[in-house]
């Protein structure tokens, strides 16, 4: 079973935390449908060669996906099907923004293949939009939900903690506000500064004050006791979803499944090679219109896997199995991974439990950190 990530490299505008992907001129979106849609075909014979890959999910990410026309996305997802097989009830995920929501707009897409919206609101605070420089206001976030939730049963939400001025109790509305929508998956992030985003250079010049690492750690345990209480599963360090309401499409990046990656900027993973598209529209419509792939590959080594599977399992409930890591990758990894873990088991940081290896409810929030000081590196090499 595969899934297939479609990457839509176009934004409104630029929010200023982000350093994905996308290009604020839609000059060429025409021209990158046409290019996505070849992409899809012409990776067929490529992806076959690694076995039958039935597809399972369809996930339109971004930028920001919902600039395109229902017509467009309805037409990449049936070059999906007319080159692959696809199971007969697939999820299929759009990423929107509440601004792209109309009313109109959400009862057609109830009507296409589309059958999960992944929207970003990040905050329902209006100063919080503007320092963020979202394209949607407050009122178009709630509006985009009341009118979703009509039409649209699996919907996950995005929000953003650790914003600078944000008090605990703005945070504790926050999350209150989504739920009482009745939104069954939350995706959480904790607000990140990466270099050479307008965020960065705001924080440099003292216009927008530097996030706490302490307020984001108040804000995660606010979060995860919060939907707890309210029935949500804290599934991976940043997604919670009620019971079935898990996103198939990222858990099975966690689980690590294959998947194939559409699009400038995409990533695919056959279990053996990971590959990467050329970030660079002009480049990558070029190399398309030339019946060439944009790609570049690496076959990872033993190590890498290991630490890969370290990474996502520990971010996951499924935990690190300490028998697959004996079984997959040998004794020597296995020995590293219980002599490295032993402080933070002491530390009550992690602990074993039917031989799974997982990070307590103290230990979550540090578990990228954790991650990092259980890697193996250059074992195989």
């Amino acid at each position: 079973m595969s899934g297939i990530y479609i990457h839509i490299p176009f934004c409104k505008q630029a929010c200023h935390y982000c350093d994905f992907h996308f290009s604020t001129s839609m000059k060429k979106k025409d021209e990158m449908v046409l290019a996505l849609a070849k992409e899809i075909a012409v990776r067929k014979p490529f992806d076959s060669a690694q076995g039958d890959n039935i597809i399972e999910t369809i996930y339109f990410g971004g930028g920001t996906p919902s600039v395109l026309s229902n017509d467009e996305i309805n037409f990449l997802i049936s070059e999906v099907y007319k080159n692959y097989k696809v199971v007969e009830n697939p999820e299929i995920t759009l990423e929107a923004n509440p601004d792209d929501l109309s009313a109109e707009r959400i009862f057609e897409l109830s009507k296409s293949p589309i059958n999960r919206l992944s929207i970003g609101i990040q905050s329902f605070y209006e100063e919080d939009l503007k320092m963020m420089n979202r394209a949607h206001n407050s009122e178009e976030a709630k509006k985009c939900l009341e009118e979703a939730t009509k039409y649209f049963d699996n919907i996950s939400l995005d929000l953003i903690y650790g914003i600078p001025g944000m008090s605990d109790e703005m945070w504790r509305q926050n999350i209150q506000t989504a739920l009482d929508f009745g939104i069954p998956h939350i995706s959480s992030y904790a607000l990140t500064v990466e270099p050479k985003t307008a965020l960065s250079k705001l924080i440099q010049t003292g216009k927008v004050a530097e996030p706490q690492d302490e307020v984001a750690s108040n804000h995660f345990l606010i979060l995860v006791e919060m939907l707890q209480k309210n029935g949500f599963i804290h599934y991976e360090l940043s997604n919670f979803g009620k019971e079935n309401y898990f996103s198939k499409n990222n858990s099975a990046y966690w689980l690590g499944k294959k998947y194939i990656g559409i699009g400038p900027s995409a990533h695919s993973y056959d279990g053996e090679k990971r590959g990467w598209n050329i970030a660079n529209n002009s480049l990558y419509l070029k190399a398309i219109q030339n019946d060439e792939l944009p790609i570049e590959t690496e076959v990872l080594t033993i190590s890498d896997r290991y630490n890969e599977y370290i990474m996502t399992g520990l971010r996951t409930i499924w935990g690190v199995s300490l028998d697959r890591i004996e079984k997959e990758f040998g004794s020597e990894y296995l020995n590293y991974l219980l002599a490295q873990s032993q402080k933070f088991l002491n530390d009550d940081l992690l602990s074993i439990e039917n031989n799974i290896l997982k990070p307590t409810p103290k230990g979550k929030f540090l578990t990228d950190g954790i991650a990092s000081d259980l890697f193996y590196l250059n074992l195989d090499e």
